[in-house]
């Protein structure tokens, strides 16, 4: 009998240090659930403190009041470059586009030379240049 009941208190013993395991994983988490959000915020690069006030990006509004030192505000005379850039890389993608078909129709055998592959990566980086700019805005 003495083997039954030791194994009963092996058992019962086993089972008390489950049950005390369990509760430990259960209180190390709830200790630590409350400082989840402190960890996610310093891993994107704020602070760890709770109380902690971050600078909010300038709106748009605060961007838009930006003034030049001659007056204009600063949104405008940007979008207004960057209008002149796009003219100006869209004239050069119509002289391009040109020469890739001059180039195209010159040749009688139908191979392409790696100055014309060239021509359409070029034309292609000025076209993301544009849609960048465009989208931008």
């Amino acid at each position: 009998m003495k083997a039954g009941s030791s194994m009963k208190t092996r058992l019962a013993t086993v089972l008390g240090l489950a049950r005390g395991r369990r509760w430990a994983l259960v209180l190390s988490i709830a200790a630590i659930l409350p400082l989840a959000p402190r960890a996610v915020d310093a891993q994107r690069g704020g602070r760890a403190e709770p109380n902690a006030t971050r600078a909010e990006p300038a709106t748009a509004d605060q961007q838009e009041d930006a003034r030049l030192p001659n007056g204009k505000l600063q949104r405008d005379e940007i979008v207004k470059a960057e209008h002149e850039q796009n003219l100006k890389d869209a004239d050069q993608l119509v002289e391009l586009s040109e020469q890739l078909k001059e180039e195209l129709e010159k040749n009688d055998l139908y191979v392409v030379s790696m100055s014309t592959v060239k021509k359409t990566d070029d034309i292609e980086k000025l076209v993301r240049k544009i849609r960048s700019r465009l989208r931008h805005n």
